[in-house]
């Protein structure tokens, strides 16, 4: 603790601890930081979340309504970029920086400084994100994937982007290397690897991940820096490149990423799910084993975003493949959880509640992933609304959800107090509602064959765009319901007990003691 409290001999200097804003500017603190990323990513939710307001209100119906095709695409990118970047992954890092020294029982992350440093390069990285909205020519260029020639030829907002994705990278790769130090060399006396929690383990393996792909990007978006103003062509067929040759080199990083934003929801999940099952998470080394399954598959399938561009039949084989093969671990998971909730004691409080919805979802997220898997059936519904429903299925109904799940099952830990669960309540159900009324109709507009990324369509579409549309302004207020449920929280709440929840918690727990054992006529027995 002398890194926080005093110079490296442990001298404290109670009397030069910085307050108000620098405390929060230089703090090394790991609660501190985890809480930063967290507000930072709240916000950026919130700014991701009014683009996409955008985007709905334009498709509301057919024509042009309020965005011009221009600034749609605008939209679209940066909502795309922003959520991925801004919101999701930042807030991962939050949970990790709060949670993985508690498990552990370290004093704090590895590197205290890099710790800090990695976190203030994220509002740099938003600010410009953000501006590349306001220069000429905008960010518009390419999608959030960048795609040459589109993004060779756009403006001064292309350049910020990319600029952007590497100070975002630069902070991912930081904060990685800190949280796999923390892990491999601060844990207590007696915690061994296999006794470490699930969430430490998704994210020792999430930590690899990010190590391994974040200077692929880097070294992507660099080759087309120097694509657009050094005269190279990397990407340029006139000049003997290939622009399918940035596909394949996005799609590297980009398929582990997608991973990178589920595996630490699978660890939150792993950790409410047995709190409120009151028994042990079921099949603890082989969540372990699927995990790095996982990890280690996704390196292995990027070119499944590329079916429709032209590769081998061999190679389109082999990616089917290796694609449904993911779905193997990933199953291992969810029968696991299942397994730990069959005959437990288990209440639904909105920890749980967000964590039951999450299986519920992203196994339909699965299931239609492992249907884009399957080559001719992807040749059709590529780049339409059906591969836009498959991935929010994952990505809304699961690494968001698995994070307010998170949110609400630590929020008595980080701030002693309890949040509101009848309104906690609320916040899962309408969310779950409106969540399904924007993304589930997009199945049906995809295998229709209504294209993405498109500001105005045939008639035939309006219907459901409408009902989609109306979805996603009921689930973007039901999102301000969550804000004021935590501010409230923290202003007013009740004082949290020692025990939050009954039974184990993880504010005293690592692993449960085995049960013994009972007979199936038998009731399970409860752990306290």
């Amino acid at each position: 603790m002398a890194a926080v409290h005093g110079d490296a001999h442990g001298h404290g200097h109670d009397d030069h601890h910085p307050s108000g804003i620098m405390r929060w500017i230089t703090t090394t603190n790991h609660k501190d930081i985890g809480t930063m990323y967290l507000w930072f990513s709240l916000a950026m939710f919130f700014v991701g979340g009014t683009l996409a307001m955008g985007i709905r209100a334009e498709l509301y119906q057919p024509g042009i309504q309020i965005l011009e095709p221009e600034l749609f695409n605008q939209f679209t990118t940066l909502h795309g970029l922003i959520m991925v970047f801004g919101a999701i992954m930042p807030a991962f890092v939050g949970f990790a920086n709060w949670q993985i020294p508690m498990m552990i029982g370290a004093p704090d992350m590895a590197f205290a400084r890099m710790n800090n440093w990695s976190f203030w390069l994220l509002p740099v990285a938003a600010s410009l994100l953000v501006v590349s909205f306001f220069v000429p020519g905008g960010a518009a260029a390419g999608g959030w994937t960048f795609y040459p020639p589109l993004s060779t030829q756009g403006g001064l907002g292309v350049d910020l982007m990319i600029f952007a994705v590497h100070i975002l990278g630069a902070s991912s790769i930081m904060g990685s290397i800190n949280i796999i130090t923390t892990i491999l060399n601060m844990r207590a006396p007696g915690m061994t690897l296999m006794k470490m929690p699930m969430f430490v383990w998704t994210w020792l393996i999430t930590a690899y991940l990010l190590v391994l792909v974040m200077p692929v990007l880097a070294g992507t978006v660099t080759m087309l820096l120097t694509d657009r103003h050094f005269g190279t062509s990397f990407f340029n067929a006139a000049g003997g490149g290939d622009p399918v040759l940035f596909q394949h080199i996005f799609w590297f990083f980009g398929h582990p990423e997608v991973y990178i934003m589920i595996l630490p929801s699978f660890g939150i999940v792993s950790e409410v799910i047995p709190t409120f099952s009151r028994k042990p998470l079921f099949g603890y080394s082989s969540m372990v084993y699927a995990t790095a399954s996982i990890a280690i598959l996704s390196c292995f399938v990027w070119a499944h975003h590329m079916f429709t561009s032209g590769m081998p039949v061999v190679g389109q084989l082999f990616f089917m493949y290796a694609t449904m093969l993911i779905a193997v671990p990933t199953g291992v998971k969810v029968f696991n959880w299942t397994a730990t909730m069959w005959r437990g004691s288990m209440s639904f409080e909105t920890p749980m509640l967000f964590s039951v919805g999450f299986i519920f979802l992203f196994v339909i997220g699965g299931f239609s992933g492992v249907i884009c898997a399957i080559v001719p059936i992807d040749i059709q519904v590529q780049d339409t609304y059906y591969v836009i429903a498959h991935f929010h299925y994952v990505l809304v109904s699961g690494s968001l959800f698995a994070l307010f799940a998170g949110a609400y099952y630590w929020l008595p830990k980080w701030t002693g107090r309890m949040y509101n669960e009848t309104l906690g309540k609320w916040h899962f159900w309408l969310s779950m509602f409106f969540f399904n009324l924007t993304f589930f109709v997009q199945h049906f507009l995809g295998l229709a064959g209504m294209p993405r990324r498109i500001p105005d369509y045939a008639l035939q579409f309006a219907d459901f765009n409408m009902v989609s549309s109306l979805g996603a302004f009921g689930f973007g207020m039901t999102q301000v319901l969550f804000v004021y449920i935590v501010i409230n929280c923290i202003r007013s709440g009740e004082k949290a007990p020692q025990k939050v929840w009954d039974g184990a918690t993880t504010l005293e727990w690592t692993h449960l003691p085995t049960p013994a054992p009972y007979h199936s006529f038998e009731k399970p027995p409860v752990l306290k």
